[in-house]
C-alpha cells in the first residue's frame, strides 16, 4: 500500500495545467508569475463521509502549509463539500461559492471594489463557502456572500462545517499564521482564510 501520504502531492504548474487555467484564473496582469504556483492534489473527506480527491492552486509559499492542513483534516475527518479549482466554474466566484467548493487562487478584485483580492496572489483559500458565507452590513441591510448561503449566516446555529473559534479547520489555519476572516469587524468573511 502507498498510504495517505502518497494522496497529498504539491507540484509545479505543467502544460496541461497552464492550458486549463490560463484565459480563466490566471488572466493576463496576474502580479503572480505562473512559475511561482503549485498545483495540490488531496484528499478530503464529503459531508456524508466519503473519501474524495480534490485539488487546488496557490502561491508556492504556503503549498506545504496547506498540504498540511488538509491532511490533518482528512486524517480527523473533518468535512470538505468539494475541493476544485475554480476553472471547472470559469473562474466565477459567486458559481463557486454556490456550489460550496473550496479554492484558493483566482486572479479577481474584492467584490464590488477594483483592489484585487488576496486570491489573486494564491495566498487565500476559502473553505466550504456557501455553509460560511461572507457577511456584512450595508445600509442597516445584512449582504450575504454567496446569496444562496443566507441560511447559514446565523453563526449561532451548529451544523456540519460551521466554521468558528475552536473549530479544528480555523485552529490548524491559525497555527500556521493564517488571519481568518470571521475575526474581522468590518465584515465577517467566514469561509475566508490568508496569509
Amino acid at each position: 500500500r502507498l498510504g495517505v501520504d502518497a494522496y497529498f502531492a504539491v507540484e509545479p504548474v505543467d502544460e496541461a495545467l497552464r492550458r486549463r487555467i490560463v484565459g480563466r484564473s490566471y488572466r493576463e496582469g496576474c502580479p503572480v508569475p505562473l512559475a511561482e504556483l503549485r498545483y495540490l492534489r488531496v484528499l478530503h473527506r464529503d459531508f456524508e463521509g466519503r473519501t474524495r480527491r480534490g485539488e487546488l492552486l496557490c502561491h508556492r509559499d504556503i503549498a506545504d502549509d496547506l498540504a498540511a492542513i488538509f491532511r490533518a483534516l482528512y486524517l480527523a475527518g473533518y468535512p470538505i463539500a468539494q475541493m476544485r479549482l475554480v476553472d471547472d466554474f470559469d473562474a466565477d466566484d459567486v458559481r463557486s461559492m454556490e456550489a460550496d467548493n473550496t479554492s484558493a487562487f483566482n486572479y479577481r478584485p474584492i467584490a464590488g471594489s477594483k483592489t484585487l483580492s488576496r486570491h489573486s496572489l494564491g495566498r487565500a483559500i476559502d473553505i466550504n463557502p456557501l455553509r460560511n458565507p461572507c457577511v456584512r452590513l450595508r445600509d442597516g441591510r445584512m449582504l450575504v456572500e454567496p446569496e444562496a448561503g443566507r441560511p447559514y449566516a446565523d453563526r449561532t446555529h451548529d451544523f456540519p462545517g460551521r466554521l468558528h473559534g475552536e473549530d479544528l479547520c480555523v485552529r490548524l489555519f491559525k497555527a500556521r499564521g493564517f488571519r481568518w476572516g470571521g475575526d474581522w469587524r468590518s465584515l465577517k468573511d467566514y469561509q475566508h482564510f490568508e496569509k
